[in-house]
């Protein structure tokens, strides 16, 4: 069985952001922060619990913010001493980062789309590895990694999708005895949705090409539907993406709140 620490995380983080144009107009989408801390880095914390370690970032609009962000990360995140004839820093470290993390930042082009991001981001950076992951840079879960990760290869198919069930866009009210309840943001809906957290087996790269155009979402994932070769692990609990400053309230919210389920507090 290929464990975590073995398995490349793929984050598409270069799309344009357009619904959520009143934070993005000046960062990419993935940079907007919640709690003061980009999601992003959420998204990364996240997948670090189940014992991932590397991570690429396919980058494009604006990609010099997240290349500045990740490039003076440790600068942000200890004290430090600088020579300043020379230059060279001593860094007094105070991070909770383990050393074999390692974020790499790879520019797939301004105007490309999913499947492109990931055909150009894996030629370069894939390397030996069986296996890699995929997902969004502004979805966030509480769904168990590695257990949709053993779920994955034990499937023997090419591509596993984390499934999730939407929230409503509304509150809605439910009756009990005791009277009227409200509910904000239930998990109502029968229909299953991609969740955006995917794992593949290497061979799934041939279906991809470096077309501007190449679509994850369709036309290499509905052959792999065809081909029985797509296979779903479902998740009930809790699943929110940002697509507009609606969603990003929200979380910012749960956050504030301490009530953020990514977060193990």
């Amino acid at each position: 069985m290929i464990k975590e620490f073995e398995t490349p995380v793929f984050i598409l983080a270069g799309g344009f952001g357009t619904r959520i144009s009143e934070e993005t107009i000046k960062k990419p989408k993935p940079m907007v922060e919640i709690g003061g801390i980009p999601i992003i880095l959420h998204i990364i914390n996240y997948y670090m619990r189940f014992g991932f370690r590397k991570f690429i970032i396919c980058t494009g609009y604006k990609y010099q913010v997240i290349n500045s962000f990740f490039s003076n990360f440790k600068l942000s995140q200890c004290d430090f001493s600088v020579n300043l004839n020379t230059g060279n820093c001593n860094y007094y470290d105070t991070s909770n980062y383990p050393d074999d993390l390692t974020v790499t930042c790879c520019f797939t082009g301004n105007d490309a789309m999913t499947g492109t991001r990931i055909y150009r981001a894996t030629k370069k950076f894939l390397g030996n590895s069986k296996n890699f992951a995929v997902t969004y840079g502004d979805g966030l879960t509480n769904a168990n990694l590695s257990d949709e990760f053993v779920n994955h290869q034990d499937s023997k198919k090419l591509a596993t999708i984390l499934s999730v069930r939407p929230p409503s866009r509304f509150g809605e009210f439910k009756k009990s005895k005791e009277g009227y309840h409200f509910q904000e943001k239930p998990h109502t809906m029968d229909t299953l949705i991609n969740g955006g957290y995917f794992f593949f087996r290497r061979e799934f790269l041939d279906k991809l090409n470096d077309d501007n155009g190449l679509i994850l979402e369709q036309q290499p994932l509905v052959e792999l539907a065809r081909e029985n070769e797509l296979n779903l692990y479902v998740h009930n609990d809790f699943w929110q993406c940002m697509d507009t400053l609606r969603d990003k309230n929200y979380l910012e919210t749960l956050y504030q709140k301490k009530e953020a389920p990514w977060i193990d507090y």
